[in-house]
């Protein structure tokens, strides 16, 4: 199923690609560059060929700003695929900024670090809404870790706060993604396979790395949901809610070769039906 050979190409391809780009990308963040900003999706694109990801997407981002792309998560990779859509910075947990390399690459997209913890909450909430009112897009995965792939975990509610109105700054746009790892050369991901896409659990990054390199070409689907607006929802658990319906819906449609067909965003006249209600992880 894998290949020594195909292995040391892919690494040798990705760092010498990775490493010729990062002066480039650091050059143009410290001279203030508008190319900064648009670099990085190019450089996911080329790693996705790279790396063997054909990516297939359904929609599209929304183009207004401020906005929110709430995604599920299920490994490293995602970060890789949906850069090369999404033209904008990632929200991170606080440790990844130290982890070698890795660190380095989220710095230079301008990744917002947040400390996870509940006590923290406000100020994970105030960090994002710092760079939204700058009119950054920022991509945040509001399950707070990396799941199986089969369905997004419960989210974390809290940092769709960041989301809400102040003062006179214009409202952020959220939109949900939905992301599915469901064809291996051809051939049907199922729940055998999936662990070799999806980190998770106690597996370790570097082991899980050098298993998943080695395979073919792997098929990914991300759909782009309709946007919405906190205040369409009302409030942000219902806003949660919103995004988790849709994401698990485009989930279970990727994974079983049948995309859902795109619905309505909600108006408060959904507020306290099923479709706003979503499994709460603490915030």
């Amino acid at each position: 199923m894998s290949s020594s050979l195909l292995r040391i190409a892919r690494i040798a391809l990705y760092f010498a690609w990775t490493l010729s780009l990062m002066p480039v990308q650091w050059t143009g963040l410290a001279l203030g560059s508008r190319y900064a900003e648009t670099l990085p999706a190019f450089y996911h694109r080329w790693c996705c060929r790279i790396l063997g990801f054909r990516v297939h997407p359904i929609g599209t981002p929304t183009d207004k700003r401020p906005a929110l792309f709430a995604a599920n998560h299920v490994s490293y990779t995602d970060i890789t695929i949906l850069g090369s859509l999404i033209p904008g910075s990632f929200i991170a947990k606080a440790e990844v900024a130290n982890w070698p390399f890795l660190g380095w690459l989220a710095k230079l997209q301008r990744t917002v670090f947040v400390d996870r913890r509940i006590r923290n909450a406000a100020i994970q909430r105030d960090a994002i809404f710092e760079r939204l009112v700058e009119g950054d897009a920022l991509i945040l995965f509001p399950e707070g870790t990396s799941g199986d792939g089969n369905r997004p975990l419960p989210f974390k509610t809290s940092l769709f706060g960041a989301a809400e109105k102040k003062a006179d700054i214009r409202a952020v746009v959220v939109q949900p993604v939905s992301l599915a790892y469901t064809r291996l050369d051809g051939i049907p991901i199922g729940r055998s396979l999936r662990p070799f896409f999806s980190w998770y659990g106690a597996v370790g990054l570097v082991p899980h790395v050098w298993s998943m390199i080695g395979l073919g070409t792997v098929e990914v689907v991300v759909q782009f949901h309709p946007p919405t607006f906190l205040a369409d929802c009302g409030s942000r658990k219902a806003l949660a809610g919103y995004c988790y319906a849709r994401i698990a819906g485009g989930m279970a449609g990727a994974l079983h070769g049948r995309p859902q067909p795109m619905p309505k965003p909600p108006s408060r006249a959904v507020q306290g039906r099923s479709e706003t209600s979503v499994p709460e992880a603490a915030a």
